[in-house]
């Protein structure tokens, strides 16, 4: 059994809470604090499928499976660390500040348009993208790449995009674009975001 504890705390969402893993810094524990564990459960499923279709993982963490801890049994993930070992920071962190934005728009301003291909070509559907389950992994002092570290799956009752690329083109698309419309509402003074996805659909 894992002993995960306050120090090792990492992130919390409304439903679960992510701990470094006590015995391996590169990896990191998922914990369902909050209502049932269907969000985890369809999350595993939906990894145990990419897994048996040969994804790229380049934009997602790993899944390891799950593990006892003293907070209840959790998933092991891996823990995504930026060029100089420092845990990445969300989306969210940097388009939240215009400075961080500013800073960083090289390294954003290819990420951004490098995820959509990647869920594309790899049809990776997810529930909702949002820019807090997003991490920047900055691989040198300018440049990065983004992942998806949470929500990801579908939730259809008859998942027929998860065997055919037409479709999953399309679903992914109209995500891509709620993603984007929420991005801009959400950041209404970030100019800096307002120019990168402008600039990206030309």
């Amino acid at each position: 059994m894992y002993k995960l504890h306050s120090s090792l705390l990492i992130g919390k969402g409304l439903h679960r809470e992510c701990y470094i893993h006590p015995e391996n810094s590169n990896l990191c524990i998922k914990i369902v604090v909050a209502g049932c564990d269907s969000e985890t459960l369809r999350e595993q499923a939906y990894y145990e499928f990419l897994e048996k279709h040969n994804v790229s993982w380049k934009m997602l963490p790993k899944f390891y499976g799950n593990v006892e801890t003293n907070l209840g049994f959790g998933a092991v993930f891996d823990l995504i660390r930026d060029y100089d070992g420092e845990v990445s920071k969300t989306l969210e962190h940097y388009l939240s500040s215009a400075e961080e934005t500013k800073f960083n728009s090289c390294g954003l301003s290819k990420a951004i348009p490098s995820l959509k291909c990647f869920l594309i070509q790899e049809k990776v559907i997810t529930m909702t993208l949002k820019a807090k389950n997003i991490v920047y992994k900055r691989i040198n002092y300018t440049e990065g790449i983004l992942l998806i570290v949470d929500n990801i799956g579908n939730s259809d009752f008859i998942p027929i995009c998860n065997y055919i690329n037409f479709f999953a083109k399309k679903k992914i698309l109209r995500k891509w674009q709620r993603f984007e419309s929420t991005l801009l509402a959400t950041y209404p003074h970030n100019k800096m975001l307002y120019r990168m996805l402008t600039s990206s659909h030309r």
